[in-house]
């Protein structure tokens, strides 16, 4: 009995002990909680809405062809070679430029390696804000740039052909052996009034296109569902390309959604490519004012509508020198070539010269 109680007694003791030494223990530390997976991929729908306003104009102008076969087929064509506002065409080409930029894995994938860490997504999305050439430093950079220098410059392509058709027809026209001289040569009747109209249609704010902005949003967001052509294009880049990265990095990053429009938008204005519009625009009117008969809109057509939209696209993405096509003018042409008006010629003088010491 006496063993027992001893043994019980020891058996007490060491639970005791035990006890107290589990009170005395260093509990495990509880895991930290894992960190909240980045935000995703966010364009807003105003970016998509200034893109489709690029999209759908470029689309319709480019259905401007030579052959004109009367005088109302080329008032139809100023009607619509001016229907544009050139703010809204420069913030809707860097807007497009952006959704462009996001059809790239390599740059999206790259960006987003810097999304992981709230404290470092916060500290990129305040840097690009700050300087939006940094955009232009990140990883894949140079495959995002390719794809919007490539896409733009197709549309700059299809213009200067559009161009180079119109202003030979211009001269083909006037030819006796063509049976549209008869009224390509006559005086337009009611001048001031095509050319008020021109500049009216220029102030008018245009609309989104809602099957373009749909499109072009989930195109964004998905990072996937426009055609694109691979390429690279490396530094130095344009205002304009730098800013469509900027609004690339800062949607990979997942600030680029509805609740930072104020960024979004501050980053589509760029002053290079506003004046280059601005500047065709004034070209435009000042060639109509001087056109008289039908031939010589359609030079106006060629030289302001889509030579200048070919050179303003395309030095929104690099940054060189438009060569301008001599004008023909009444009293120097060469043989086998009828002249454009002195009149005409003479507002267009100094169109690609001006676009090139600012573009």
């Amino acid at each position: 009995m006496l063993e027992a109680r001893i043994r019980r007694g020891l058996s007490l003791a060491a639970i005791a002990a035990m006890t107290v030494l589990a009170a005395c223990a260093t509990p495990e530390p509880e895991p930290e909680p894992a960190p909240p997976p980045p935000p995703a991929v966010s364009l807003n729908e105003g970016v998509a809405q200034a893109a489709s306003i690029y999209v759908a104009f470029m689309r319709e102008v480019s259905t401007i062809e030579a052959g004109f076969q009367n005088a109302e087929a080329i008032q139809a064509a100023i009607r619509k070679g001016a229907s544009y506002e050139p703010a809204q065409i420069s913030r809707g080409m860097i807007a497009y430029g952006s959704i462009l930029a996001l059809q790239s894995p390599e740059f999206v994938d790259g960006v987003r390696t810097y999304a992981v860490d709230p404290a470092i997504r916060q500290e990129m999305v305040a840097r690009i804000i700050a300087d939006p050439a940094y955009a232009a430093t990140l990883p894949g950079a140079d495959a995002a740039a390719g794809l919007i220098v490539e896409a733009i410059g197709r549309d700059s392509a299809a213009m200067l052909a559009i161009a180079d058709a119109v202003e030979e027809d211009a001269y083909t026209i006037q030819g006796r052996s063509d049976p549209r001289r008869r009224w390509a040569v006559v005086n337009i009747a009611d001048r001031d009034t095509r050319l008020q109209g021109a500049k009216a249609l220029s102030a008018v704010q245009m609309l989104p296109s809602a099957d373009d902005s749909a499109r072009l949003f989930a195109a964004a967001n998905a990072g996937s569902g426009l055609e694109v052509t691979s390429a690279r294009s490396g530094p130095p880049y344009t205002a304009a390309v730098v800013r469509s990265l900027a609004l690339a990095a800062l949607a990979a990053l997942g600030a680029g959604g509805e609740d930072a429009r104020a960024n979004t938008e501050a980053l589509t204005v760029e002053q290079n490519s506003e004046f280059c519009l601005n500047m065709s625009k004034l070209m435009l009117f000042q060639c109509l004012a001087a056109s008289r008969p039908s031939y010589e809109d359609m030079f106006c057509i060629g030289r302001h509508v889509a030579r200048d939209l070919a050179t303003c696209t395309a030095q929104t993405v690099k940054s060189a020198p438009i060569a301008s096509p001599s004008t023909v003018v009444a009293g120097s042409e060469p043989a086998g070539q009828t002249p454009v008006a002195a009149g005409a010629a003479a507002a267009s003088a100094s169109a690609t010269a001006a676009l090139n010491r600012e573009g």
